[in-house]
């Protein structure tokens, strides 16, 4: 496996180019489904190999490989739950065998478990900022040591709305989504003459599976009027990977519909 990948080189899969399987690959996790797989998707469609991870839903998972590679794409299923480090590692080093080192890493997974704070068990406080927090962290310390070496790198956390603004029973994901942007904005300083960017997107009302029970009338406070979907989101991520966003870093590109605003 090498990584003394050109910036050059690397670039030139951005934004509708295309990739040897030795320059490097794309690597988002919580694919399976959502964001995640409409991610992978528009990942593959610029032209990144990419590892689509999930931690339970492999059948979700192998749909999001086959849309990939559908569309003319290459993509693996590679399992682990980020909150367990030996299993991440696995399947970092999986993807890393088969398309080289990863260059573009998405930290998409998350999960919620909501309740006003006074009644908040330790365990879905502690579970909530696991994945949501500590799994990005994680993750992308393991994969700058690469970008580094290569002098190209793309890190794109999937945090949310909810970080900067209150929003009552979600004390635990607000605050793992919070710490999610102030790790981007921190991290993108430390790396910004290495030829890496770090940044975030922050969706507001997405349509899918774990918005499921977010009451309709939510919609009343979105200025669009309408919910988003995983491609309004897939699209954003798809230019932060992209060498037109080679000089956007540092920053958090809010996908809304106008509810930050």
């Amino acid at each position: 496996m090498g990584v003394g990948v050109s910036a050059t080189a690397a670039q030139g899969a951005a934004f509708g180019g295309s990739v040897a399987t030795d320059q490097g690959c794309a690597f988002v996790t919580g694919a399976s489904r959502g964001i995640g797989a409409a991610v992978a998707d528009a990942l593959g469609r610029a032209g990144w190999p990419v590892a689509v991870n999930y931690a339970r839903d492999e059948s979700g998972a192998r749909d999001t490989v086959s849309a990939v590679e559908d569309a003319g794409g290459r993509a693996l299923a590679v399992q682990a739950d980020v909150s367990d480090s030996a299993a991440t590692e696995e399947a970092l080093a999986r993807a890393e065998d088969r398309f080289g080192p990863v260059l573009v890493l998405v930290n998409n997974a998350g999960v919620r478990a909501d309740g006003l704070l006074l009644n908040l068990p330790d365990e879905d406080w502690a579970r909530v900022l696991e994945v949501n927090l500590t799994a990005a962290f994680r993750l992308t310390r393991r994969a700058l040591r690469q970008m580094i070496r290569a002098r190209f790198g793309r890190v794109i956390n999937v945090a949310s709305v909810v970080g900067p603004r209150a929003n009552a029973g979600q004390a635990n994901y607000a605050a793992a989504k919070a710490g999610l942007i102030g790790l981007t904005r921190t991290t993108a300083v430390e790396v910004a003459r290495r030829g890496v960017t770090v940044n975030a997107v922050a969706p507001g009302f997405v349509a899918t599976s774990m918005t499921e029970d977010v009451p309709e009338d939510v919609l009343g406070s979105i200025p669009a009027r309408r919910p988003g979907s995983p491609d309004d989101v897939a699209a954003c991520v798809r230019f932060l990977a992209s060498d037109e966003a080679s000089y956007v870093t540092g920053t958090t590109l809010y996908v809304d519909g106008g509810m930050s605003a």
